[in-house]
């Protein structure tokens, strides 16, 4: 029987509360506002999403270089997250740079494996994801690029006054 994997996220009162995530032995900080005013320092959830699906994509890319056998020697993914205007749909811009002696045919191929990845197509029900080669400049504009902090501050969460 398989054993469920499960992210754990724990306050840690000995570091002033900050947050930490843990995957089986693995730990990572996890930043953010601290809900006393002060920004914890470690990737935010946009980040950690976003992580998640650079990871993503970077297997998928490489698994099915190897698999066609391509000389694909190293791959980089890029990922940001950005709110959409008014009614439109947040979206995802991943920018992959694929090096090795690969054809445009190939590069093309590997572009294309991008959409194969699992945690985008999970993300992309809800996301647009847009793919782009690194050389590529255009894009969703800075501006909506999503903060987290700016997110979380427009919620109605009064403050709470730690006993």
């Amino acid at each position: 029987m398989t054993k469920i994997r499960e992210v754990v996220v724990v306050s840690e009162p000995s570091n002033h509360g900050a947050l930490v995530g843990h995957v089986g032995e693995s730990r990572f900080p996890v930043g953010g506002p601290d809900g006393v005013g002060h920004i914890s320092s470690g990737p935010n959830p946009y980040d950690l999403l976003s992580a998640s699906l650079a990871a993503c994509t970077a297997m998928s890319v490489r698994f099915q270089a190897r698999r066609q056998k391509l000389s694909l020697e190293r791959v980089e993914v890029g990922v940001s997250f950005h709110h959409g205007a008014q009614g439109e749909r947040d979206a995802f811009v991943r920018t992959l740079k694929l090096e090795g002696e690969l054809d445009a045919q190939q590069r093309a191929f590997l572009l294309e494996s991008a959409n194969l990845c699992p945690v985008g197509q999970i993300l992309g029900i809800s996301a647009d994801i847009h793919t782009r080669p690194d050389t590529t400049t255009s894009g969703p504009d800075a501006s909506t690029q999503a903060r987290y902090e700016d997110d979380l501050a427009e919620l109605q969460i009064p403050y709470v006054d730690p006993d």
